[in-house]
Parts: structure tokens; sequence; C-alpha cells
């Protein structure tokens, strides 16, 4: 079989996945007579044009486009930003999750397996016990300050970051509990909150402690967002959160992202990451200044100094686990002598 041939082959789950997909949003849009629903939600389609791109080709999640154009651009409520994250996270990266194993692309198992788990445990628990007693504000700034500190992160060590080979090779013990973290954590908090984040966790601790190849880290941490999004709305969905107004913007995005997602995986793959990276961390920045000016009259001086304190206290998380990688590396480094020269 052909190059050519064997690739079309590896594919085709895909295509019937969007070959279903398609079948039915057109036969619930034409029967159900939605076709105005979608025209109406135009806006936040194309704005998840871009954002789906980003979904799948960096480890941001579709709603880091999502929830500022909801909520800065559009006004409406920080939960809906949420929820439609979760919702529309289910079809893109769900999308791209399904692409990236029917190309076989390597990832992360030794730790996936464990924050698939926690994320499991924790997005339950942090929906139902923690989202409900965050105000709008606080789901805002909380999004403002992980990104932007994400974005800073980028600017910093972009170099290192893209320059990484291979896959790491921590210790079983450690992939299972920073895992298990990462899943619970991330899943209880940043996903709960924003619908966003624990992507982002995942792939900080690849990349800074355990310095694993982007192309490894960044699909790993697709898989744990699709995974997560998906526990996030059937919890919402439980819960009985879902509004006609997110079904609405659901209907007209989805179409987009199914198909934007594996596109940005695909595009990712021949121009190489670090563009991409550098334009999305710029977002990440300019959302955070966006925020802090439409929310002025609350914050002031004082809620807008404690945000970019908050958004260094992030940082140095950041840092620690660049500390991380160069202790282990270092000790890897010191057993490879000891053992040359006992040879």
């Amino acid at each position: 079989m052909t190059h050519h041939g064997a690739l079309k082959h590896s594919l085709r789950p895909f295509l019937l996945w969007l070959a279903l997909f398609y079948a039915c949003w057109l036969l619930y849009v034409t029967l159900a007579d939605r076709w105005s629903v979608v025209v109406e939600h135009w806006g936040i389609a194309a704005a998840m044009a871009l954002g789906s791109y980003f979904a799948g080709s960096t480890p941001m999640g579709g709603g880091t486009v999502g929830f500022p154009v909801l909520v800065l651009l559009f006004n409406e409520p920080a939960s809906l930003g949420r929820d439609f994250s979760f919702a529309i996270q289910s079809a893109g990266m769900l999308s791209a999750s399904i692409f990236i194993f029917c190309r076989r692309i390597p990832l992360e198992w030794h730790i996936l397996k464990w924050a698939l788990i926690g994320s499991a445990i924790g997005t339950p628990i942090g929906v139902f016990l923690v989202a409900p007693f965050i105000p709008a504000l606080g789901v805002k700034l909380v999004f403002a300050i992980t990104w932007a500190s994400f974005g800073i992160l980028h600017f910093w060590k972009i170099g290192e970051i893209v320059s990484a080979e291979g896959e790491s090779k921590m210790s079983a013990r450690f992939y299972q509990w920073a895992g298990l973290g990462v899943g619970f954590l991330g899943g209880a908090t940043a996903a709960a909150i924003t619908g966003v984040g624990v992507d982002m966790l995942l792939y900080a601790i690849l990349v800074l402690a355990c310095r694993a190849d982007l192309k490894i880290a960044i699909p790993t941490s697709v898989i744990l967002m699709a995974f997560t999004s998906l526990v996030g709305i059937a919890t919402r969905a439980v819960q009985g959160g879902l509004s006609e107004e997110l079904f609405g913007n659901w209907l007209a995005a989805a179409p987009v992202v199914v198909v934007g997602a594996p596109f940005g995986a695909l595009i990712a793959s021949r121009i190489g990451r670090k563009p991409t990276l550098i334009v999305v961390s710029l977002l990440c920045v300019i959302q955070f200044v966006w925020t802090i000016q439409r929310e002025w009259d609350v914050l002031q001086w004082t809620g807008s100094l404690a945000s970019l304190v908050a958004v260094g206290v992030v940082l140095l998380l950041f840092v620690w686990l660049h500390h991380v990688g160069d202790a282990f590396l270092s000790k890897k480094a010191a057993c490879a002598k000891m053992e040359s020269e006992k040879g």
C-alpha cells in the first residue's frame, strides 16, 4: 500500500465521524427549522474558526477564544462562557482527538491515564461544589490571570520549549501523582470555573518539568481537555444548567470546530508550532488587559494590582515546575557520569 493509500485508510474513522456529524447536524437544523438560529449566532461561529485552530495546534482549548468573545465582546454571563467552552470543546477537541488517534500521533500515556482518572473525579466535584460559589467577576479574573501567565511563560521560555525532543523520562510515581493531581485539581478548579485550563496545566508539567517534545505534549493535552469537556458538559446537563442560548451558540459553531481543530493540528505539524504559540500567547496577554479595562469600575487600582500579583504567583508556580525539571536532569546527568566512571 502506498503512503497516500495508508494515510487515507488510517483517516477512515475520522472521515466517517465527520460524515456522521454533518449528517446529524443538517438533519436536525433542517427538520427543526433552526437555520435562523444558526444565522443569528454567526459571530461566535466566525470567532471559533480561529479558536478551533488554536485548540488543535496549541495546548489551549477552543474556549480560550470562545470565553472572552462571549463574555467580553458579546457581554454574555461568565457562566455561559464556561458552559460554551465545555460544549464546543466536546465537539472540536473530540474531533481533534479522533484525528490524533487515527494518525497514531505519540502520546504521554504514562501521565495521561492518571490525569483522565483525576479529571473524571475532580471535574464533577468542581462543577457542583466550587463553581456555584465563584462570583462572575471571579470567573473572569481566574480566566484572565491563568491565561496571561501562560502567555508570558511562552514569551520567556519559547526557545527551550520548542527545542525539546522525544518522550519524557520521569519516574512512574511522578507520572501517577502528577497526573492525578493535574486532572483532579485542574478539573475541580480551572476547568469547572472557566471551562478550560486542565490541558494547560498538564502541558506545563510535560514541557517544564518533564521536558517533553511539543509534538507529544500538545496532543496529550488535547486528549485530556476533550475528555474533561465531555465530563463537564454532561455534569452541567445533570445539574440542569444548559440554556437555549448555549445551544444556539453551539449549533452555529460546532460545524466549524469539528474541522477547525484537526486542521490546526495538521497545519501546525507542517509549519511548526512556534509561530502559532507566539500569536496565541500575545492574545492571552491582550485578553488580560482587556478584562482589567472592562472591569475597571469594580477593580480600580487595588483590584488591578492584585490581579497582576496573581499573575506573578502563577508564574512562580511555572518557575518551580521548571526547577523540578532542572533537578531531574541534573540527577540524571550525575547518574550517567557515575555509570560511565564505573565502566
